[in-house]
């Protein structure tokens, strides 16, 4: 038995809509420029200490923590377990924290 052939999908013409570009703004004849204020001086800044702060917060030391925790477990390949490499990345960041 011979099915009766289906005509081929056409697909939606699709017509292309010219794009339209705002019209740049025209400065008006009764715009008046105004001056900028002026500059006060600048008031002589007092120096910050030549070496950085020491001071870290809580949150900041845990992340460093964390990353080089990470970092050691990784050299090991994952294997060991996470409280140990915990412990070895806190003595390190003490040890660099102390210098």
């Amino acid at each position: 038995m011979a099915t009766p052939k289906k005509p081929a999908a056409v697909a939606p013409v699709v017509k292309a809509v010219p794009v339209v570009k705002p019209a740049a703004a025209k400065p008006t004849a009764t715009a008046k420029k105004v001056a900028a204020p002026a500059k006060k001086a600048a008031a002589p800044k007092a120096k910050s200490p030549a070496k950085p702060s020491s001071k870290i917060g809580p949150e900041e030391r845990y992340r460093m923590t964390e990353v080089a925790a990470y970092y050691i477990a990784e050299r090991d390949g994952f294997g060991g377990n996470p409280s140990d490499y915990w412990i070895k990345a806190e003595a390190q960041i003490n040890s660099l924290l102390k210098k």
